[in-house]
């Protein structure tokens, strides 16, 4: 098997130092939680896939012996075709990026991060080097490739050491990465970017026909609600917080967890970037804290499982040197609310519904978890003090 310390892309070899989009369990953003619009997609909506002469040319550069068998891997993005394939070197996941996920730089950046985590035996599917310089990434025909060694583990149950590890998962991954210096990041595209966020907000009564009434009401009080929230963030001074690498989409369906609950793999680095620490950490709480019941928005609880909530931020306070601080606390409840808005208002602006989701009967249920979330700020951050 070649070298795991596989290399970044020749072309981008100067200024690569990040992580990397795995696929290995890519359920959507939410997991468990509200769901995404991958997760809630039909299961029989055409995907990408590979022709036997590309798969045989791309192998051709990876030295894992000979080929026993392989199938195809229908998890993640429809555009991104991905195979498991067995030889008698071992098991791998083959991927081809997406289109508009194809930027070389970013995924130089992706797979420095990758690297450095593997490093330090952090718990994620390792790339593999090619053949002949163990870079990191193949390029075929315009498209760029990855090889990754394949991971078995299971789904997050919802279990509270399960939610535990996962907040545990996310301190060392911080730890890990504080001494992580890339000489290029990505643009920042996070849920805390107020001018981009309330401008899909403003289309949204548009692009589902609404008027005066609920429907308006409703995106106006989600347009005042990040306000509030963004507000909350400029007093606190997030602007001057320390950043460093983060991995920008903590949820559920982006890790791997063991039979005993433990982590086995973190997957999908595609938006890592550099930013305060705070912002992973209000994501992953809220991802992981989130009650859904049935299939019907409609007929979802507004609360957080506070239970999950204190599990996860005392499995990141259980790693030495990552205590969340007080000014980080007392932020959270604010950027949770920043992430629920943004993790619908976009796709909803875009599409008109969330995933098979209708786009109002969703954003009502967001309101009403959002002005939960705000009601109850001061007892959440109590809670996890």
């Amino acid at each position: 098997m070649p070298d795991q310390s596989a290399n970044p892309s020749p072309k981008s070899r100067a200024i690569a130092a990040g992580g990397i989009s795995v696929g290995v369990a890519s359920s959507g953003a939410m997991g468990s939680g509200v769901g995404s619009s991958s997760q809630l997609s039909k299961s029989n909506i055409s995907r990408a896939g590979f022709d036997a002469f590309e798969l045989a040319t791309v192998l051709s550069h990876y030295d894992v012996g000979v080929i026993q068998g392989l199938h195809e891997f229908r998890r993640g993005s429809t555009r991104s075709p991905k195979v498991v394939l067995k030889s008698e070197r071992g098991v791998y996941l083959l991927k081809r990026r997406a289109p508009g996920r194809d930027n070389e730089l970013k995924v130089a950046f992706c797979h420095g991060v990758q690297l450095h985590l593997a490093a330090r035996r952090f718990p994620l599917a390792r790339l593999i080097g090619d053949r002949r310089s163990n870079n990191s990434l193949v390029v075929h025909e315009k498209s760029i490739y990855e090889l990754f060694e394949y991971v078995p583990g299971n789904s997050y149950d919802g279990s509270i050491p399960s939610t535990r590890a996962a907040g545990r998962a996310l301190a060392q991954f911080h730890k890990c990465l504080a001494d992580h210096r890339p000489t290029w990041t990505p643009r920042s595209g996070g849920y805390h970017n107020e001018a981009k966020v309330l401008p899909h907000l403003d289309r949204i009564p548009e692009k589902l026909g609404l008027s005066e009434g609920d429907g308006a009401h409703c995106c106006e009080a989600l347009h005042s609600a990040y306000a509030r929230a963004a507000d909350h963030a400029r007093e606190a001074g997030l602007a001057d917080w320390p950043a460093q690498v983060i991995h920008g989409d903590w949820h559920p369906g982006n890790m791997l967890f063991q039979a005993n609950g433990e982590i086995a793999a973190v997957v999908d680095f595609d938006a890592a970037r550099v930013e305060p620490r705070a912002l992973d950490l209000a994501n992953g709480a809220l991802q992981f804290s989130i009650v859904r019941q049935g299939e019907n928005p409609e007929d979802w609880q507004d609360n957080l499982d506070e239970d999950r909530l204190q599990a996860f931020c005392r499995g990141y306070d259980e790693v030495e040197g990552c205590t969340i601080s007080l000014a980080e606390i007392n932020l959270l409840p604010w950027l949770m609310i920043e992430a629920l808005i943004v993790e619908v208002v976009v796709p909803i602006a875009a599409t008109g519904s969330f995933g098979q989701l209708e786009g109002l009967g969703f954003l009502r249920m967001v309101q009403r978890k959002v002005a939960w979330i705000e009601e109850h700020a001061r007892r959440l951050t109590d809670l996890i003090r």
